[in-house]
Formats: structure tokens, sequence, C-alpha cells
């Protein structure tokens, strides 16, 4: 069974893709953005031709070229690097995972198809199946993004008994705002050690605020019941 060097946890950058004015790829900036995610935002783990790196946007052959120069400029100075494959065939999702494989990933992650969409979790499972088998050393990750690929299928679901299916499969990219679907993949799957990534970066910093909130609002009640002791209570300003 294909293991990451070690669990794939923490913060993991998205990666964008470079381009030119022209629209094309630029490749020269990616050595760059290598040093500004790792010595600026200590961020080594990374997630290439995603949506946010606009991968479905892209050629086979810009894919290629986009995840080379990742490996390339990424070698020993990122953790790993996760080589989002998916696409809308078969073929080219299977060519870019031997592909991924080939130039040393350190995992590959799949979204579900979006055009013919799978009706239940067995036909979802069947194409994720066929996808990881064109790379069986790699772990294997699933890219749960329903608000884009219009697949309902939850996750909670689609994990049920999943590695007797998919042998490398590693864990979950959940891009969702269903966070009960999002706790019970947590809850019932802590035996496995799955890693599970939540993708909705929005949603995460309005919680943090809403949480710096809610702490100003208690250390002001704190403090008008106990106003002899104010340095025992911190004081959180809100976030401006």
């Amino acid at each position: 069974m294909a293991s990451p060097k070690k669990k794939l946890q923490g913060l993991v950058a998205a990666t964008i893709t470079p381009m030119t004015e022209h629209g094309e790829i630029n490749l020269s900036v990616i050595g760059r953005y290598v040093d500004y995610l790792v010595e600026e935002q200590g961020v080594k783990n990374i997630f290439v031709n995603g949506t946010t790196g606009e991968g479905l946007s892209l050629s086979i052959s810009e894919r290629r070229q986009v995840a080379e120069e990742w490996m390339t400029k990424g070698r020993n100075k990122l953790d790993q690097i996760v080589i989002h494959v998916g696409a809308l065939s078969l073929k080219e999702s299977q060519e870019l995972a031997r592909h991924a494989a080939e130039i040393g990933a350190d995992g590959i992650a799949v979204i579900a198809p979006f055009f013919l969409k799978p009706w239940n979790k067995d036909v979802l499972i069947n194409f994720l199946k066929e996808v990881a088998a064109a790379a069986p050393a790699l772990p294997f990750y699933y890219y749960h993004i329903p608000a884009l690929t219009g697949v309902k299928i939850r996750a909670e679901e689609l994990l049920d008994g999943i590695q007797e299916k998919i042998p490398t499969f590693q864990g979950l990219k959940f891009s969702d705002t269903d966070l009960l679907d999002f706790g019970q993949c947590v809850d019932q799957n802590r035996e496995q050690q799955f890693a599970f990534l939540f993708g909705v970066d929005e949603f995460c910093i309005q919680r943090f605020i809403n949480f710096v909130l809610k702490l100003e609002s208690f250390s002001q009640l704190k403090v008008s019941k106990n106003q002899r002791s104010p340095l025992h209570t911190t004081h959180f300003s809100p976030l401006h």
C-alpha cells in the first residue's frame, strides 16, 4: 500500500498558475514562488493544478509543464507536493497520474467528473479507482468540491470502506461548507489515520473573526464582573 513519507497535515498551499499578459504559463515565476512560500510563509506543502491553479482550464501539456516545474524548483525545499490530476476524461486523468508518478510527486488528488456526473457512490469510486491504479505507488486523495462539480455524494458516505477498493487512498481535500459531513468524516475514520484537509479558506477566516469577536465580548463581560482583578483578564481587540 502506498503511504506518504509522513502524514499530510498543517498548511497546504493551493498554488496559483502564473500567467503572462498573453495568457501563457509563466514558469519562470515558480522558483521565486517556492522561496516565498517556504521562507516568508513557512509553508512546505502544496497542492498543484487544483481549483486555485485553474488546472481544469489548462491543457494537458500545460498541466504537465506546471507540475514538472514545481517538482524541479521545490526539490529539497518542499516537504510534500500533491498534484491534482482530475479531468473529465478518464484517460487524461490516468495520463496525468502516471506523469505525476514519473516526476516524483508525493501524492495525487482527483476531483469528481462533472459533465457526465457519477450518480452514486459506487460509480464515483470506480472512476477514482481507475485513476489511482495508474499511479499505484502514490498516495491518493479525493478532492471533494460539490459546489463546482455538482456531485452531491456525501464525503462521509464515500469514505465508508474506500480503502478496500482503493488501497492507496490516504485522505480527502474537503472544499465544502457542510461541517456535519466533514465532522463525520473525521469522527468515523479515526483508526485509518486519513489526512483531512479543509479547503474553504473564506469560511475559515470568517469563523476565526467570529471567534475573536466572541472572545472580545467574553473578555468585557469578565472585566465588568471582576473590576478588582483586571490583570487577570486578557483583552482581545476586534480585528480591523
